[in-house]
């Protein structure tokens, strides 16, 4: 099954855009896990312990972190407030291993249901986050959706090279 592909507008304003944006590299990732057995879900390239499957699962604890922990300041709930972070400081990646492809792509799909639902009761694009960074320094909303689309945009490349070493497959 090939999930859809939503592409951005063409000319939206800024908060639609970022939204569109982040959305989009969110179905890319998504789509490249879709159909992959837990073991092609875990296959490595060259030197690199980087996996299709980790980086899913790596995107569903960033999606869970900015919007919980850095937006709301909540704390997070499991599988994440449980791994003790100084011990294994990829656990989030490591932790797919095993899984299916159906497995992470609903923990994805309801970390980005939850994000969304935060996000939509945000109105202003310069609201301040609860948490700040290690100075103490807040984000607003504007800097949390341009993050997350760089950093969905980068792993959307780490996993156009895994797929396509996986089975052939090209595209997004």
């Amino acid at each position: 099954m090939t999930l859809p592909l939503t592409d951005p507008s063409n000319a939206p304003n800024e908060r639609r855009g970022l939204e569109e944006f982040l959305g989009y590299f969110r179905q890319v990732v998504r789509r490249k896990v879709d159909g992959l057995t837990p073991e092609q879900l875990n296959h490595t390239v060259a030197s690199s312990s980087l996996t299709i499957g980790g980086i899913l699962r790596h995107l569903t604890l960033v999606e869970e972190s900015w919007f919980v922990e850095v937006l709301q300041g909540r704390e997070l709930g499991e599988p994440w407030s449980s791994v003790d972070w100084n011990t294994d400081r990829d656990w989030d990646f490591e932790s797919a291993a095993g899984m299916t492809a159906d497995e992470l792509l609903a923990a994805h799909e309801q970390a980005c249901e939850n994000s969304n639902e935060i996000l939509a009761e945000v109105t202003d694009l310069d609201t301040l986050t609860a948490r700040g960074d290690s100075d103490g320094e807040k984000f607003n909303v504007r800097w949390i959706l341009i993050h997350l689309i760089e950093e969905y945009a980068r792993h959307a490349g780490h996993a156009d090279i895994l797929r396509e070493d996986i089975d052939g497959e090209i595209g997004d």
